[in-house]
């Protein structure tokens, strides 16, 4: 039985369009059809329509928006960006893929759930969690970590070199392009600039120095978790639910790490502990493992950049000998992103559930202010 083609429209051609998701969109051709891409640079929209026969090209958001034979946008900008065209394109009637995360502030979190209650055609919006939907994690991961019959701790790390080592030598090597518009750099700013003034209310976080520790500090601690630490905690928290505190806090730019408060459904205490950052040295070390008495099971990812790298799980264990049993699954070596794609197309033409709704990762958005408040209470900062 043949199934459902959804047009596609892009908005954003810059590296993970190009590294991700236009070479998987072609993998699912029986699946999708790009119908135009736009970005503000005109190279990056040839260099697109080239590279994969895209018959349309713009560097206009609203020409996408506003196409009439567009089901779905990939929204694919950079975060300030993603509350203006997901409202304006919920507004059209089309259907919005979020490249997380969803915004950087709880208010504009809402803004984009009250406009998806009232999108034309029933338009709905499914944010780009990929990790979430990996079969070794939806799988082998999620049963066996509910086989725990109490859970002891639990870690959430992610400690990753720069992604152009891993690109480079990927055959879908990004390219950059600097045409841009003489405004971009200030539109940019002022849209950034009210998103961290809604999430540190009356707090100084604009680009000027003049107090240049609080500023840059909480500029980047929250750039920080909208970008590489979005995924971990996101996955985290479907596991494991929300905290029921923040800890401790730590902010040492390019690390990060927290330690959350847990409670067991039996009313027993455990923490997780969070660390996560960026350096230079090539490697990619994410992943979540959780700890029993008995049992241990972890989740090991590998770079997204490289299609056909296994997601691991692992399972450590006491048998009733007294041996200790090392049990490793792979449940698919289908890459995260085409999972990932392949549930919001059954989402879209089948009405399936979405699972990374707008309201599912305003929670991360929650999160996030959790951490916020726990080092603002660390630094002395009334809030």
């Amino acid at each position: 039985m043949s199934k459902t083609v959804l047009r596609v429209g892009i908005i954003g051609a810059g590296e993970v369009a190009q590294v991700i998701h236009l070479p998987t969109l072609q993998l699912l051709n029986h699946l999708y059809k790009i119908a135009i891409v736009c970005d503000i640079s005109q190279q990056a929209v040839d260099f697109c329509k080239a590279r994969h026969r895209i018959p349309e090209g713009t560097t206009d958001p609203y020409a996408v928006i506003n196409h009439s034979s567009v089901d779905v946008i990939l929204n694919l900008t950079s975060d300030e960006f993603h509350e203006t065209y997901t409202i304006a394109a919920l507004e059209a009637g089309k259907n919005v893929m979020i490249e997380k995360p969803l915004t950087l502030s709880l208010q504009s979190a809402e803004r984009i759930i009250e406009a998806e209650k009232k999108a034309k055609n029933e338009a709905r919006v499914f944010v780009g969690y990929m990790r979430r939907y990996a079969p070794s994690f939806v799988g082998a991961f999620k049963r066996e970590v509910a086989s725990i019959d109490r859970i002891l701790y639990a870690r959430s790390r992610d400690i990753v070199g720069p992604n152009t080592y891993f690109v480079g030598q990927s055959g879908t090597s990004a390219q950059k392009f600097s045409d841009l518009p003489p405004n971009s750099g200030t539109q940019r700013t002022q849209l950034l600039g009210g998103l961290l003034q809604e999430a540190f209310p009356g707090q100084e976080v604009t680009d000027e120095r003049r107090d240049f520790c609080l500023t840059d500090e909480r500029r980047d601690f929250c750039r920080f978790l909208g970008s590489l630490g979005s995924h971990d905690l996101s996955l985290m928290r479907e596991l494991l639910g929300f905290p029921e505190s923040a800890c401790g806090v730590s902010v040492n730019e390019p690390f990060y790490t927290a330690t959350f408060n847990y409670r067991n459904s039996d009313g027993h205490a455990f923490a997780v502990t969070y660390e996560s950052g960026i350096d230079n040295v090539p490697r990619f070390d994410a992943h979540l493992a959780v700890y029993g008495r008995n049992k241990t099971v972890s989740i090991q990812y590998d770079t997204p950049y490289i299609k056909g790298l296994p997601i691991t799980v692992t399972v450590d264990e006491k048998n009733a000998d007294g041996e200790v049993v090392q049990t490793r699954y792979l449940s698919s070596y289908e890459d995260a992103y085409t999972a990932e794609l392949k549930e919001l197309h059954a989402c879209l033409t089948e009405g399936g559930t979405i699972k990374t709704t707008a309201e599912d990762t305003r929670e991360d958005l929650r999160l996030f202010r959790l951490m916020f408040e726990q080092w603002d209470r660390q630094q002395g900062v009334a809030r």
